[in-house]
């Protein structure tokens, strides 16, 4: 399915026809790795390589770092992954307090969230493709793309932001422009209630896995199962839960009820692409991001290349993978109507194991 390309104020239309895009690799499996942060909290992050070299005239694309929703575990993006790898550096993150990442008690705060990210884009050698896009003879560009997913979409504009000149372009997939106690009028806690699983779903791994397989099985397999089982752990008694700490899930939702969109996007140096899934029943999912594009523009900053998939549902980068990665690369070249510079530059060595 084609996305619907959004305009307006602020808007751009960005049409994700992916056609042309690198057909998934099959075969490849990213490696782990743990980088160290501050008081020993390690944060892990699965290493899709790349290619050996990253040249525009290739049609190659920066290094992307990718950044999970809430609850998720950097297995959800291996359908985008697998594409990417082929002709960009590509690392997933398991954000603080999820996956394989350590859960401390605190540190979930919107400073501390950009910087485990961009400790792990040091880690994978994105920042050092960054580095060297600004030296002599570099192809004078910013090749570091920060790509996040509903909460994670919340982290990659922090992120963005921190980076400053050193991030090429931001996406937004089905996030990250919604302030969400004004939308919902929720306090946190009524919040996570309201979204929580049903039992039924969480009586075994089995009905677990049937449910996600049953949302679309056409894009069920290997990968979408081993992110399902990622997300739960099972009990004694054989039902599952979530397996996200209580602490750690009550710590990233406080971070996205800090989150002021119109704060933090309008700061943005970066080009920004973002994808919307099927809007809520009020609207206010799209008008979110109309809002969000037209403080940018009052602010003086370059439009958001924007479309919406209005029949699919909130995991675009299981239902339209070849979508996520068209966004991405557009994101990582210049805006439209710049020069582009083909120079090439080597890419980083491979980061060691933490």
């Amino acid at each position: 399915m084609h996305g619907r390309p959004l305009t307006g104020p602020g808007l751009r239309a960005f049409e994700a026809d992916h056609a042309g895009t690198p057909t998934t690799e099959v075969a490849g499996e990213p490696e782990g790795y743990l980088v160290a942060m501050d008081g020993g909290v390690r944060i892990h992050f699965l290493d899709w390589g790349g290619p050996s070299r990253v040249t525009g005239e290739s049609g190659a694309t920066p290094g992307v770092l990718l950044i999970h929703g809430l609850a998720q575990t950097a297995w959800s993006w291996a359908p985008v992954a697998r594409r990417l790898r082929t002709v960009a550096r590509v690392a997933a993150m398991d954000a603080r307090g999820h996956g394989l990442s350590d859960a401390p008690t605190a540190g979930y705060e919107p400073d501390q969230l950009a910087e485990d990210a961009i400790a792990v884009a040091e880690g994978a050698g994105l920042l050092a493709l960054a580095d060297d896009a600004g030296a002599p003879g570099g192809a004078g560009q910013r090749p570091f793309v920060v790509v996040g997913h509903g909460y994670g979409a919340a982290i990659a504009a922090w992120t963005a932001n921190a980076l400053g000149e050193r991030c090429a372009g931001l996406v937004l997939v089905d996030g990250g422009w919604t302030d969400l106690p004004a939308e919902t009028g929720m306090s946190p806690d009524e919040w996570l209630a309201a979204i929580a699983e049903p039992p039924e779903v969480l009586r075994s791994t089995a009905a677990w896995l049937a449910d996600g397989e049953g949302f679309d099985p056409a894009t069920w397999g290997p990968d979408q199962e081993r992110a399902a089982r990622a997300e739960v752990v099972e009990t004694a008694a054989g039902r599952v839960k979530l397996a996200i700490h209580p602490h750690a899930l009550a710590g990233s939702v406080g971070a996205l009820w800090a989150y002021d969109p119109a704060d933090v996007l309008t700061a943005v140096d970066a080009e920004i692409v973002a994808l919307a899934a099927r809007d809520d029943d009020a609207g206010r999912h799209l008008a979110g991001l109309r809002e969000m594009a037209a403080a940018r523009a009052a602010g003086g900053r370059s439009p958001i290349r924007a479309a919406s998939f209005p029949g699919l549902g909130h995991n675009l980068m299981r239902y339209v993978p070849g979508a996520v990665v068209a966004a991405i690369r557009a994101a990582a070249g210049p805006p439209p109507g710049s020069p582009v510079s083909p120079s090439p530059h080597p890419a980083a060595d491979r980061p060691a194991s933490g």
